[in-house]
């Protein structure tokens, strides 16, 4: 426990809001309360958060994973451009006051901000730029998603203050994409092994201290170059248990608590010492079959497990979502509610699975990380039995998911959180574990990509959407909820999108 709820309540508006349904975009449902003047603040707290994924290296250049993003974009790592969550995702400037894209769009000038700094004290400049996107684009690169810079030509920097980027060709993506990791601006020569354990970003934060297995600590940096953080130091601690990180922030260990159950919020209903935030995510908990194995190679079968599934009884079973019917979430601008594809109907699945072979049903493998609620697996046997499928439930642990299903692709179906922003390029990607391999998809994203206005790429990307829906490619079960569990006297928590980054900028605790 590190310290006591203050007696100083501040009220906090709470709205109402339903399960989702599908076609009802996803809506925050708590206001926070303004933060107070900076002379009512405790610019010397420590605040202590639970997250539930600890990542397995800092090295954000080579490893994959959002755990890493959720901590370190915005807040030890910085690129050009970053989004508001809480705009639906505005792209805004970051190490970049402003930008210019030439009227053929192959050209994008970035004007530094003055004066900003890597944590070892030396000053970032427009080379540091121009060394980091390199190694993105680099033929032998190893960053995590390097294909996404694959247009680029060209980075240059015709003085220390500015960057220009030059494409082959049109790239709709490009400003998104440098709002993520793989925009991040690295020092130039930075050896990335040795950011295993380290780091040497441009962030509000330095990292502090990990203690492997339980917690890592951002610390303030005291020389950063724009508004200097309200906190002196984030502790996150990582339980993965539910019920054990209910008790933590009602004991007063945490004073955030992330990703709660939605099931176990009553825990803090009417408790005058917390508030209840939920808003939006990107979290898609997605049922992926192995598109390269059989029964899954017949479209029939994985249409049949989509209408067997009664996503109502998913959600409730989660505690809260919203069901969307493809990949992607309503804040995206090409969302397009497909709920009514494969909708629930049992008695059509069993005629499909009877017409694909199988009149007296299958048995199938189900592989889930245990970080999950057990109740939405039991949903998915006990609604896949009455469509004449045996379903066997195999809980293992996330490190071993990643080995075994994403890397070795062995498994029959799989459940897991994608919780990535804008990641409809996994269905373009014939290698990745789903094995979806769809031409006409590969072709619309492409396009999308080369789109001269956004009308054009969001035109294409709903084409996207809306294939892989009718092709059965996998099954979304539902899109999650960002339940935050905040003590009374602390502000500005990030509401939306918590899963992937924890932007702390705005995180203050009153006196």
């Amino acid at each position: 426990m590190r310290r006591l709820l203050p007696a100083a309540l501040t009220a906090v508006a709470l709205l109402l809001t339903a399960c989702g349904t599908g076609g009802t975009p996803q809506a925050g449902t708590a206001v926070q309360a303004a933060t107070p003047p900076d002379d009512q603040l405790d610019t010397a707290a420590t605040v202590d958060v639970r997250l539930v994924l600890e990542p397995t290296s800092l090295n954000i250049f080579g490893t994959s994973g959002a755990a890493l993003d959720q901590i370190l974009l915005d807040n030890v790592y910085q690129g050009l451009v970053t989004i508001d969550t809480n705009a639906n995702d505005k792209i805004v400037p970051a190490l970049a006051t402003s930008w210019e894209t030439s009227p053929d769009g192959l050209t994008y000038t970035f004007h530094l901000v003055r004066g900003a700094k890597f944590h070892d004290g030396s000053p970032l400049t427009s080379a540091d730029v121009v060394w980091s996107l390199q190694q993105q684009i680099a033929p032998d690169s190893k960053a995590v998603y390097s294909a996404n810079f694959a247009t680029i030509d060209t980075v240059t920097a015709p003085d220390p203050a500015t960057v220009q980027v030059r494409l082959k060709q049109r790239d709709s993506f490009l400003l998104w994409n440098l709002t993520q990791r793989g925009g991040i601006v690295y020092k130039q020569g930075t050896d990335f092994a040795t950011l295993d354990g380290a780091e040497n970003g441009s962030g509000p934060f330095t990292v502090a201290q990990w203690n492997r297995g339980s917690s890592i600590t951002l610390a303030r940096d005291e020389n950063y170059w724009g508004a200097k953080p309200k906190v002196a130091k984030v502790v996150f601690h990582y339980i993965t248990e539910q019920n054990a990180a209910n008790n933590a922030q009602l004991t007063g260990q945490t004073d955030i608590q992330t990703a709660v159950d939605p099931t176990l919020l009553s825990a803090f209903a009417g408790n005058s010492g917390f508030a209840v935030l939920k808003g939006t995510t990107t979290d898609k908990f997605t049922l992926a079959f192995n598109g390269t194995q059989a029964p899954f190679t017949d479209p029939a079968v994985r249409h049949a497990i989509r209408q067997a599934i009664n996503k109502q009884d998913v959600i409730r079973a989660y505690g809260a979502g919203l069901a969307i019917g493809s990949a992607v979430p309503p804040q995206d601008p090409w969302y397009e509610d497909l709920t009514g594809i494969d909708a629930y109907n049992p008695d059509n699945a069993r005629k499909l699975l009877a017409d694909a072979g199988f009149p007296n049903g299958l048995s199938l493998t189900l592989t889930v990380p245990s970080i999950y609620p057990a109740a939405i697996s039991d949903v998915l046997v006990s609604n896949l039995k009455q469509a004449g499928i045996t379903l066997t439930v195999q809980p293992v642990e996330f490190q071993t998911w990643l080995t075994k299903v994403f890397q070795q692709h062995d498994f029959q179906l799989s459940l897991v959180d994608h919780a990535e922003p804008r990641d409809l390029a996994n269905y373009t990607k014939p290698g990745y574990y789903f094995g979806y391999d769809d031409k006409q998809v590969q072709d619309w994203y492409a396009q999308a990509r080369l789109a001269a206005t956004d009308a054009e790429r969001d035109a294409l990307l709903k084409r996207v959407g809306r294939q892989i829906s009718e092709d059965a490619a996998t099954d979304w079960l539902l899109l999650g909820q960002a339940s935050t569990v905040v003590r009374t006297g602390v502000y500005g928590v990030p509401q939306n999108e918590t899963s992937n980054r924890f932007n702390l900028s705005t995180v203050a605790v009153a006196k």
